[in-house]
């Protein structure tokens, strides 16, 4: 029957409470009907944003993978690839977000087939959860028969929270007899302190290697309600920078060791005692790595702390070094070089990456086609090169020389063409000159297997040291300077080494307590860590 056919009641009241009942349901149709358009508005809209970034992340894409991309291979230096990374990692984000709003309170949509997952390490602990299915009223009497299970694994984490060691050493005497005996207190790096060897540890990674200063750190600890001062543990710091100098500077004399050294500096702005300013410093860094010519030797790297970029600053860090020296173009390595075909002095190579990044800058503004196809000429260089990596030394010379050795003839021809053609003062011409005035040792990779492309080794080894520099603003002094050297020394070879920080600085630090001998320092290095 209709709604028109239903009959109506004779009773006036009850036809005014109907109308106004039907009033109400049409009032709340049209409510839940603008409320529709609203959703259908807000997801039309949010499906048409997460269609702009997924266009962005499939032009990321070709930019990486692509032939002719704005990344080329994989010559993009490490730094922009680092900027790009974080800005599409908000992307992807941004995508979550919307894509979780769209299906806000709508029925679940057909699950995807499962994908392989990456395993976790065999090293975590597991802890098995059961969980077992109701027994209701209508399973009583019945025998369960397992017949299978469903597993999954998910990530937890217990948050770092502090604990109390408490050490007792009993007094004992014995009955008849005099004097007393008791076991010996255990050594300490901080006597009568507060911090185990772990504590100092923690602090010195967080600081020196992730980039948490002590003031962040003196919150954190806080929220544990554990009051500790940063002046305190800035403190324990210069202690354990002076514990650990010693095995800093074996680390520098072992990279002196190797054929082939890079060298890079940044600055560390440091308080100037008595001004309340700071003062620009230098951190020196020198890396060696001898795995891309097939060595054997472990990676490592080693920091020196300087108020100067001087020459003198090299020459006192490098103690005659006569190996192979890779570096960008800064004048204070160029006066160290060998003069005359003598053996004086280390050999320099030069970093491609340095000259590619001015002509890229140009590339990339679309206002030079001469750096456009110097880009791609160079991209050449970096595919061969991940190609022979890991080679021996004349493997790699003789690819190099085949491929490479042409390309590098036809770019320095294409820039002795240009450069009389453009003004003299612009940026061009300087990308030019930059590379033509350093062409010896730009082409010494050519004849020489060891010597790498670029020098990003060592780029990548001081990079960490820009971050907790940004988060810290300063060094805080000279001192301050020297320990942050020392630290971040071993700290970064141990990430070289894929060696735990914190595990590592924590037995090393109770074996110098308990008094390591000297003579064998080489067991305490980083890539000889054995938990």
């Amino acid at each position: 029957m209709s709604s028109s056919e239903l009959p109506l009641p004779d009773d006036m009241d009850q036809l005014k409470s109907m109308v106004r009942a039907m009033a109400v349901q049409a009032s709340r149709a049209e409510v839940l009907e603008r409320e529709i358009e609203t959703l259908r508005a807000r997801n039309a809209d949010a499906d048409e944003r997460i269609k702009r970034l997924m266009q962005i992340l499939k032009a990321y894409d070709r930019a990486r993978f692509g032939r002719r991309s704005e990344k080329l291979g994989s010559a993009v230096p490490d730094d922009e690839d680092a900027q790009q990374a974080f800005l599409f990692e908000e992307i992807e984000t941004g995508i979550s977000a919307l894509r979780a709003q769209v299906g806000k309170g709508q029925a679940p949509q057909e699950k995807r087939p499962p994908r392989p997952r990456k395993g976790f390490p065999p090293h975590l602990e597991r802890i098995e959860v059961v969980i077992e299915p109701d027994d209701l009223p209508e399973h009583a009497g019945k025998q369960k028969v397992l017949i299978g299970e469903d597993v999954a694994e998910r990530l937890d984490v217990i948050p770092a929270k502090f604990r109390v060691i408490i050490t007792r050493r009993p007094k004992y005497a014995f009955k008849g007899w005099d004097g007393v005996i008791q076991a010996l207190a255990p050594c300490h790096i901080i006597e009568s302190g507060l911090p185990t060897e772990a504590f100092l540890a923690q602090i010195a990674v967080s600081k020196y290697a992730d980039g948490l200063p002590l003031y962040r750190q003196e919150g954190i600890y806080a929220r544990d309600g554990v009051d500790l001062d940063r002046r305190l543990m800035a403190q324990w710091m210069g202690r354990v920078g002076f514990e650990l100098d010693i095995l800093a500077d074996h680390v520098l004399g072992e990279i002196l060791k190797g054929d082939r050294v890079f060298a890079d500096e940044t600055s560390l702005p440091t308080l100037a005692p008595g001004t309340g300013r700071a003062k620009k410093a230098w951190l020196w860094a020198y890396a060696r790595d001898d795995t891309p010519f097939g060595g054997s030797g472990p990676p490592m790297v080693a920091y020196r702390f300087e108020d100067s970029r001087s020459g003198d600053c090299v020459r006192r860090h490098l103690g005659g070094y006569r190996g192979i020296l890779q570096v960008d173009g800064y004048a204070a390595y160029s006066k160290l070089a060998r003069k005359d075909g003598g053996n004086d002095g280390p050999l320099l190579a030069g970093c491609w990456a340095h000259s590619r990044r001015r002509f890229y800058e140009l590339h990339t503004t679309g206002a030079s086609d001469v750096a456009t196809e110097t880009i791609e000429m160079m991209t050449e260089l970096w595919t061969l090169e991940a190609t022979v990596r890991g080679q021996s030394p004349e493997a790699r010379a003789v690819a190099r020389q085949a491929i490479s050795a042409p390309i590098v003839a036809a770019l320095f021809a294409l820039w002795e063409r240009t450069l009389p053609r453009i003004s003299g003062k612009s940026k061009l011409a300087e990308a030019l000159r930059y590379a033509m005035t350093r062409r010896e040792i730009f082409e010494r990779f050519l004849i020489d297997g060891r010597v790498e492309l670029d020098s990003n080794i060592v780029e990548r080894a001081i990079r960490p040291q820009t971050i907790t520099r940004k988060n810290s603003l300063f060094a805080g002094s000279d001192g301050g300077g020297r320990t942050w050297a020392t630290i971040a020394t071993l700290l970064q070879t141990c990430k070289m080494n894929g060696v735990d920080p914190v595990a590592w600085l924590t037995q090393t630090l109770e074996r110098i307590a308990n008094q390591w001998p000297s003579a064998e320092l080489n067991a305490l290095m980083p890539w000889n860590y054995n938990p």
